[in-house]
């Protein structure tokens, strides 16, 4: 990269010469790319506008997250915010997204290693109708179970990360009554599928839900456990 991480080693990433720490700046580096094409995908597929939403990776002990109120489109190596578990600020001179207390609280009590959090429309208005996205479809299996919504509460406030971790028993995504949705994954490429299948599957509810003199037929309990099965062998190992 041309431009230096963080506004320079300044702000808090040193550079002592070691292959540690070499290993560690290339690592960060790599990570705030690949976060930074995740947070402008959420524009481009239609998941958030402007700059609602916010996206989070975590690298070592370091939580790489996206800036408050920075059109994705303007972010650049310079601009990377870097914080601890607890929130203080590690490197970078941007405010850190207002929805950090949600990611930390992720980050405390799950095996999280990336979070998104969308304001997708179907999602959301979902999260206005009903206490959880009714299983509709098998891949309701990669949440852990239908998609819950936490009860709504001020943006960015610790009263709503609470009712986040409430929601998100067992569950890898969730939806925030009139607010969006929450995932989180192992990988960011896994967060950012979890929420684009929680968007789809509100929007295809809705979509069934909405034909007049019929009601959607939904997938048992026990075919939920066999989806969540067959789903954890997907794809190529």
């Amino acid at each position: 990269m041309t431009e230096q991480l963080g506004g320079g080693r300044q702000d808090g990433i040193e550079q002592d010469g070691s292959e540690r720490d070499a290993i560690q700046q290339d690592g960060i580096e790599q990570a705030w790319g690949e976060l930074v094409a995740a947070a402008r995908r959420t524009v481009t597929d239609g998941l958030v506008v402007g700059t609602s939403g916010n996206v989070s990776v975590k690298v070592g002990d370091t939580i790489l997250v996206t800036p408050s109120g920075v059109p994705y489109d303007r972010l650049r190596p310079k601009d990377a915010v870097g914080v601890d578990t607890d929130g203080n600020q590690l490197f970078g001179t941007l405010t850190p997204t207002s929805e950090l207390p949600m990611h930390l609280a992720i980050y405390r009590t799950t095996d999280a290693e990336a979070v998104v959090h969308t304001h997708a429309v179907h999602a959301t208005a979902v999260s206005t109708l009903v206490p959880e996205l009714p299983p509709i479809h098998y891949m309701t299996g990669v949440l852990g179970g239908p998609a819950r919504v936490a009860r709504y509460a001020p943006y960015g406030s610790d009263e709503l990360a609470e009712n986040m971790l409430r929601a998100l028993r067992e569950r890898t995504g969730c939806l925030l009554q009139n607010h969006g949705t929450i995932t989180y994954g192992t990988t960011l490429d896994q967060a950012y599928d979890r929420t684009a299948q929680l968007e789809w599957m509100s929007r295809l509810w809705l979509t069934a839900s909405a034909v007049p003199g019929h009601t959607p037929t939904l997938l048992s309990p026990g075919q939920l456990r066999e989806a969540e099965d067959r789903l954890r062998g997907y794809g190529q190992r």
